[in-house]
């Protein structure tokens, strides 16, 4: 398969750049459109009652929740004075009506909440029309002319102004700071600048891929304006990554003396192959999160999903094209030493390999230990919600939302919210009996509705604890109910402000009385936290159960795919751990500058989960890849594993250094839900590609021996017809079929039976080491003479390593 996708893909070399250039030209307007056009918020369930209130909210009462929030204040002159009421007025009736929807101010309203506790502030709130960014663009200037009064504006809409401004300013920045370094990383591993440079031209596609994908998206769905700096990261990063492992399998190629067409036709067959699966795998995880009813995680899985997908189309069907038209002018411009094919770091991987292979049992306990370590935070997580405290301290929109909730009533715009719908009946006696409505004209006149009607239920109110007012916040008379805004005296994210509000919803309801629903922010968060935990555990068993479908299919084991699951478990477990620590615990917040809520956002808790999973199963299926050739190769899984983990210690961490730049770069974000997933991810491959990859993995496969390589009786023949074995090591290629052993220790030993009569070797990925027949061209098995055991020995030159065979 990917072999003949490797020749269509050469022939085709120059119609696929320049079918591929012309398509970037054309929709790069496209992906520009994409500012402006995203939403902000989409963390809230659908159906939670919490979100039915803000509905009903906007509705039923007319009380449209303000799109801006204009605060003005006087160092000396109190709201009372009549020149403070004149000046704001004349500025508000000042604005053009046709923006403008609804207008209120302490004047209008009589709110003493609306003025501050020193007299001197108070605030307007105003209801835009039509397309609210279209409406506040034509009245911003406007709102900030108060005569004599200092005026400073925040609200929904400008909070989203400045989130739109402050995420294409951080994209900005990122892909300023991550190219440049890019580029040297990769002309130190590659030694040569046109090498260096194709890796950058895929991730340039993958970033305008993201860019008109999310424009798409925005048509028929909402897009969280977060969703941008993810999506891009993603993308830039993987783009990144796959091009190194197909770029390197290339070269190798061509340094064996291959042509560029087969040199394309194996790189396919072999790191195509496995980046293939691998962007499987990540856009597997990735579309998990449509499990979850919140915008938030639908609008980033998805587009997520998609940039990974054109990220590795880009790496499967551009770079393999670009490298055809190259062939060995892919090393031209040579800057420096090529430090990409292993050099030093060959001997570094194979003195790593060799240790871990004489010590798993200590290596496995000591980095499970770090890793529980690293984890242990996260037992005392709190989890909390977005505000305004995710743009930086100097954003306009925030100070006027930390003023007024510091300077203001406690909590005057984040009351609890209780919407109580009142039993009616009909004000004639039908004309005689029978189903309700039988017997009225068409039209029939029933009892009307009236603040009095939620007296019994706001005096229960009032009684609970930290309640410090009820006060009548609207009336429905057509759908039959009175909204209350309970006040109260704690934070709204508080374990007591979540107990008030699970004493409402649970009062028992007064005679009158057929429905009573409960809102505002406290509720919200509530009813997000239900939402999630009741969609987790579907989206671990569907991205689990596809994921170890995909594992199976490519390493024809049922213990390998168990094995790789728990190796991820313990990776992401250390990255919320030290989030825990970095951002709920503040350690981190004067050096990644944000402040710390004591909390950790819960959405974007689950978002790293989804993303770590697939990154982590990356490099996972890259060491495995090579495991398994070696394993099909010799039948010897210490040595299958050592020769793994040395033939890709190398790649896999240049991959993750390239990969840390890009999420380094990012994670200096203005925003902090940018800079927590950034950090969170940093922190998961930092891990993932050191002391998982490295040291558990093989510790664990080490001790397991041929067990990893199980595969049931009744499962072989479904395993024939899915595999995707990649092929065995060219030969001449050193890189490909070398054992490894340490100098000076012991040989790595495996017992080989007897030979019985002449027959084709079975592939050892079934139990026992026996499987199906050998195919015609795979790997061939040699012989081993009776009584004698095959070990590995160092080559007298001391360069290599070989089998030889020694008497038991």
């Amino acid at each position: 398969m990917f072999e003949r996708a490797g020749r269509l893909v050469y022939r085709g070399r120059w119609t696929l750049l320049v079918l591929s250039l012309a398509a970037a030209l054309l929709v790069a307007p496209l992906g520009m459109e994409l500012f402006g056009r995203m939403a902000d918020g989409g963390f809230e369930d659908p159906r939670a009652d919490s979100t039915t209130a803000a509905r009903w909210s906007d509705d039923w009462y007319g009380a449209h929740a303000p799109d801006v929030v204009v605060l003005y204040h006087h160092p000396s002159v109190k709201a009372r004075d009549p020149r403070y009421k004149k000046a704001v007025h004349d500025a508000l009736r000042a604005l053009p009506a046709e923006h403008v929807g609804a207008l209120a101010t302490y004047w209008t309203t009589g709110s003493k909440l609306m003025v501050s506790k020193d007299g001197r502030s108070t605030y307007a709130l105003v209801t835009l029309k039509g397309d609210k960014q279209a409406g506040y663009a034509a009245v911003a200037d406007r709102l900030r002319r108060a005569t004599n009064l200092q005026v400073s504006v925040g609200g929904p809409v400008p909070l989203l102004k400045e989130l739109n401004d402050q995420t294409a300013a951080d994209l900005a920045r990122a892909e300023a700071i991550s190219m440049p370094v890019l580029l040297v990383l990769l002309v130190v591993v590659f030694g040569s600048l046109v090498a260096a440079g194709l890796p950058l031209l895929v991730g340039a596609f993958a970033v305008l891929g993201a860019l008109v994908l999310l424009r798409l998206l925005t048509e028929v769905t909402e897009v969280s304006v977060f969703s941008l700096n993810v999506v891009t990261m993603l993308g830039l990063g993987l783009a990144v990554d796959y091009s190194l492992f197909v770029l390197k399998a290339f070269r190798e190629e061509i340094a064996a003396g291959a042509t560029s067409e087969q040199a394309v036709v194996r790189t396919m067959a072999t790191a195509g192959r496995t980046v293939a699966f691998s962007g499987l795998t990540v856009a597997t995880a990735l579309l998990g999160l449509l499990v979850f009813p919140q915008m938030f995680l639908r609008s980033i899985g998805l587009g997520a999903a998609a940039v990974v997908l054109v990220a590795m189309g880009a790496a499967l069907v551009v770079l393999p094209a670009a490298l055809g038209v190259l062939g060995r002018r892919v090393n031209a411009l040579r800057l420096t030493p090529d430090l990409g094919d292993g050099g030093s770091g060959g001997g570094m991987w194979h003195a790593v390999a060799s240790s871990v292979m004489r010590r798993p049992v200590l290596y496995f306990v000591a980095v499970a230990a770090v890793l529980v370590a690293l984890a242990a935070p996260f037992l005392h997580v709190t989890f909390g919600n977005v505000d305004h405290r995710v743009l930086p301290a100097d954003s306009e929109s925030r100070r006027v939302a930390e003023i007024v909730d510091r300077d203001f009533g406690r909590n005057s715009m984040a009351a609890i919210d209780v919407h109580v719908l009142v039993e009616r009946s009909f004000t004639e006696a039908p004309a005689r009996p029978g189903p309700l409505g039988q017997g009225h004209a068409a039209i029939s006149a029933v009892t009307p509705v009236t603040p009095d009607d939620a007296d019994p239920l706001a005096a229960r109110l009032r009684r609970l604890p930290h309640v410090t007012g009820v006060d009548v916040a609207g009336l429905s008379e057509d759908n039959g109910a009175v909204r209350l805004a309970v006040r109260y005296d704690v934070d709204p994210m508080s374990a007591d402000a979540q107990h008030l509000v699970t004493a409402i919803r649970t009062l028992s309801p007064e005679p009158n009385v057929r429905r009573v629903v409960v809102g505002g922010p406290t509720a919200a968060q509530m009813d997000l936290m239900d939402s999630l935990a009741a969609r987790l555990p579907w989206m671990a068993l569907v991205v689990g159960s596809v994921t170890a479908v995909l594992l199976f299919a490519a390493f024809g084991s049922v213990v390998l795919p168990v094995k790789a699951l728990l190796m991820n478990v313990l990776s992401i477990g250390a990255s919320l751990g030290v989030i825990v620590w970095a951002f709920q615990d503040g350690h981190l917040a004067s050096v990644l500058g944000f402040t710390s809520t004591g909390t950790v956002e819960a959405t974007v808790t689950v978002l790293i989960l989804a993303v770590v999973f697939g990154l982590s199963m990356d490099y996972e299926l890259f060491l495995l890849s090579r495991v398994r050739a070696e394993w099909l190769r010799t039948g010897d899984n210490t040595a299958a594993v050592a020769a793994g983990l040395r033939q890709t210690g190398g790649v896999i961490t240049s991959a993750a250094l390239l990969l840390l730049v890009v999420i380094g770069a990012f994670s200096t974000a203005g925003i902090t839900i940018v800079k927590l997933l950034g950090v969170g991810l940093f922190v998961a491959i930092v891990v993932d590609a050191t002391l998982v990859r490295a040291l558990l993995v093989p510790a664990t496969m080490r001790l397991m021996g041929g067990a990893n390589w199980w595969l049931p009786r009744p499962l072989r023949a479904l395993h024939r017809r899915v595999e995707f074995r990649e092929p065995a090591a060219a030969p001449g290629n050193p890189t490909l079929r070398e054992p490894v052993a340490a100098p000076g220790t012991p040989a790595l030993r495996e017992p080989v039976a007897a030979p019985g009569p002449p027959a084709p070797r079975e592939d050892p990925s079934g139990a026992g080491g026996r499987g199906r027949p050998r195919a015609e061209g795979g790997p061939r098995w040699e012989r081993i003479g009776r009584e004698r055991d095959r070990v590995v020995r160092a080559t007298p030159d001391g360069t290599g390593w070989t089998w030889v065979e020694v008497d038991r």
